[in-house]
């Protein structure tokens, strides 16, 4: 298993961003390979990001080519290069 952690800085009001991400929900649920997605707010203002966990690094690559993907920067205003972190997933403590 593959953990992304993606971090980003928006211009855009919370309110309006959790507004966009509820209307590209069903898009993010229907990705093949996509385990989970945790949306996440940082300590830091403007600040938000995804914490995503993969079933292979393919995957994860052949969502990165998808138009889902290159539309993240318009959707959600981003006004500079995210901060992207890939680490493969040892083992989990617990079992779903």
């Amino acid at each position: 298993m593959i953990l992304q952690i993606i971090k980003l800085k928006s211009d855009l009001p919370q309110d309006e961003l959790l507004k966009r991400a509820k209307e590209r929900e069903a898009n993010f649920k229907s990705i093949p390979g996509l385990l989970q997605k945790y949306y996440i707010k940082t300590s830091n203002a403007g600040e938000y990001g995804g914490v995503y966990v993969w079933n292979s690094l393919q995957s994860m690559q052949a969502y990165q080519a998808s138009d889902l993907a290159k539309s993240i920067p318009t959707a959600y205003a981003i006004n500079e290069a995210p901060d992207v972190e890939i680490m493969d997933i040892i083992f989990k403590l617990k079992n779903d």
